[in-house]
């Protein structure tokens, strides 16, 4: 009988081993609570040039008629001089939206693009308002979190 305890032990630390893996191998798979589902202004909204906005419909949160959401900006890889330091930016903004006007709460600067790679933080306590430009990004990004909920 003793003999038989001995050869279940390893069984079930192997078992164990392979309960563990695959715990550890579900939670690198799943969807991480940081990553962002990127969505892309329309066209008429992107800056002239070399550049994309999207924003995270996840991040955005009312209070009262305050509406925040993260903006991300991606800079098209030029190849020649002179090359961006940072190829993204995450700003977190801020939109008082009867006033039609936003400003920027942080800002972090990626070395590549997607927020992925090297990052620059920064914090902008009460950032100024800015009025909210005809076909900017902000008034596609406006039209888009002021809509009635």
């Amino acid at each position: 009988m003793n003999s038989f305890k001995n050869r279940r032990l390893p069984t079930r630390i192997a078992q164990s081993c392979l309960v563990g893996l695959l715990l550890v191998i579900a939670l690198l798979l799943s969807p991480h609570p940081a990553d962002a589902e990127w969505i892309a202004l329309e066209k008429r909204h992107q800056p002239q040039g070399k550049q994309t906005v999207h924003y995270d419909p996840g991040s955005v949160s009312r209070e009262g008629n305050w509406v925040t959401v993260w903006q991300l900006t991606n800079t098209a890889w030029m190849g020649e001089p002179p090359t961006p330091r940072f190829l993204s930016e995450k700003t977190h903004k801020q939109f008082d939206c009867p006033r039609w006007q936003f400003r920027v709460l942080a800002v972090t600067q990626f070395s590549r693009q997607m927020a992925k790679g090297k990052s620059n933080s920064g914090y902008i306590e009460n950032g100024s308002w800015q009025k909210i430009e005809s076909k900017s990004p902000e008034q596609g990004l406006g039209e888009i979190v002021c809509r009635t909920p």
